[in-house]
């Protein structure tokens, strides 16, 4: 584990363009190094389609032994659509490191940078800048794998706990309260369909309890469909929302292709302990090798890894770092760097070298 300003990071490169994005993360990470008095050492290790196909499984043992030793994980795209389990489901080890290490918060920021598109008319203007908490461990998610198929019906069960819910809301409202003291809103909206379903009713109620302890921060509560659609109209009047599992996993990718699309969106995956952080895209095997794929998710998924870490060990020489990376980002696509998926010419190669020369 961490000694000082020593970190040990796992890196699970995956399937895909996974290793395509990930190794341009690891380049602006041991730039870095340079610039701060941070050290990293990175331990590849595999996970994904391609050990499932090698193996039968999506992970050996020694990947999550690392996982679980290391200070925080890295993962690329995992998954490939043509490989899968008997049940016909795809090979996710994303998603089985959430239930592995408990990491019920799902983070998803979507923030416009300048010279990047948006498809929301006023957005270049308005901004958008905003954060989707998905709870990743429990919802409609928790039945993954234990769904019951008959010749005529199928059934998943959605699952909200107490425990899991009050985590998720301290986790939120102290993210909005960082926000705010960055010089943001730090407003925070419990998204559900509590109109309609007792167990949003129940996670509704429970949002309203925490928030009686963080009477500092704006709260509001919305139904998912109302939300959707206020957030393709106006997006820059949302600060931080938190919602279940499957709502989240729609809610992100709306919020992603309002900032220039999946290429550009990070995430990460946080427990009390553990952490992972990956970009919100897919493997992307039609462009695989190609050298097209956009490194910007990953990279700002490495970014966030670091102001975690500052969190979590209190290095501010890490927060500060991250800090470096987005700056380098900005500057580079506000200075007209074009990826392929927005009509450009700079494939992986030229977007790696512009952030670094930024850094």
């Amino acid at each position: 584990m961490s000694a000082n300003n020593a970190f040990h990071i796992a890196v699970l490169a995956g399937d895909g363009i996974g290793p395509e994005v990930m190794a341009p993360a690891i380049e602006v990470l041991r730039k870095i190094e340079t610039k701060s008095g941070l050290s990293f050492r990175f331990t590849e290790a595999p996970a994904g389609a391609n050990h499932y196909l090698a193996a039968g499984k999506s992970m050996p043992d020694t990947t999550i032994k690392l996982c679980e030793e290391a200070d925080a994980i890295l993962l690329g795209a995992c998954g490939l659509p043509s490989v899968r389990y008997p049940d016909n489901t795809e090979i996710a080890p994303q998603i089985e490191l959430r239930f592995i290490f408990d990491l019920y918060a799902g983070v998803r920021p979507a923030r416009l940078i300048p010279g990047v598109p948006s498809p929301i008319v006023g957005a270049d203007q308005r901004g958008i800048d905003l954060v989707v908490i998905r709870e990743s461990t429990e919802g409609l998610f928790a039945s993954m794998g234990k769904g019951v198929v008959t010749h005529e019906e199928a059934r998943e069960t959605m699952v909200i706990t107490r425990k899991t819910s009050e985590r998720l809301f301290e986790f939120s409202f102290r993210l909005a309260e960082r926000r705010k003291a960055r010089g943001k809103p730090g407003m925070l909206a419990c998204v559900d369909k509590a109109n309609v379903f007792k167990a949003f009713a129940f996670f509704r109620g429970i949002f309203d309890e925490i928030a009686k302890r963080h009477p500092e921060v704006k709260t509001d509560r919305l139904y998912v469909d109302a939300c959707s659609a206020m957030l393709v109209k106006r997006p820059w009047d949302f600060d931080v929302m938190v919602m279940e599992n499957m709502f989240g996993d729609i809610v992100s990718d709306i919020t992603a292709s309002l900032i220039g699309g999946l290429g550009m969106a990070p995430s990460a995956d946080i427990g009390d302990k553990y952490a992972v952080f990956q970009p919100c895209h897919g493997t992307a095997p039609d462009i695989m090798g190609q050298g097209k794929a956009n490194p910007t998710g990953m990279i700002l998924s490495a970014a966030m890894m670091l102001d975690w870490l500052a969190d979590k060990h209190g290095v501010e020489g890490a927060a500060e770092a991250c800090e470096q990376i987005e700056r380098a980002v900005d500057k580079v696509y506000a200075g007209g760097l074009k990826p392929m998926e927005f009509g450009g010419n700079n494939g992986t190669a030229d977007i790696t070298k512009a952030v670094l020369a930024a850094l």
